[in-house]
């Protein structure tokens, strides 16, 4: 009995050290909640969708991931450009990773902390499908 539980307690470690492995790349680390507007919004699975081409790159919104916080979109239900949740997910890598923070909640918190030397904007690693829904 007790060779059984030793056996199932190594298998369910391999499995808990193998689950990054298995996580989609590209998929944004907000934990299924956003930033719009500052407002906080949550939202459903993301399908994975194909990236634009020259005719359809309007169609989308840009969603910064930024890392140690909820990811902050450009749009949000109610605004007359939100396109109901088809994101270019863009990168960001805070410019000193050690330094606390302050957290960003809109598109223009985003611009700020780039023009005050705190945040760099890298290019598109995803493009996806979900909605924002009313956070309650």
């Amino acid at each position: 009995m007790r060779r059984i539980a030793v056996v199932g307690l190594v298998i369910a470690l391999l499995l808990a050290m193998a689950a990054p492995a298995f996580a989609l790349p590209g998929k944004p680390s907000s934990n299924g909640v956003i930033y719009a507007d500052g407002n906080l919004y949550r939202s459903k699975a993301a399908a994975n969708l194909p990236a634009p081409n020259g005719h359809n790159l309007q169609s989308f919104d840009k969603l910064f991931d930024i890392a140690g916080q909820p990811n902050v979109s450009e749009a949000a239900p109610g605004d007359r450009s939100y396109n109901g949740g088809r994101w270019e997910v863009i990168s960001t890598s805070w410019t000193d990773p050690t330094a606390e923070h302050s957290v960003l909640m809109s598109i223009d918190d985003v611009y700020a902390a780039v023009a005050a030397g705190e945040l760099d904007i890298g290019g598109p690693v995803a493009y996806l499908e979900c909605p924002l829904l009313a956070l309650k």
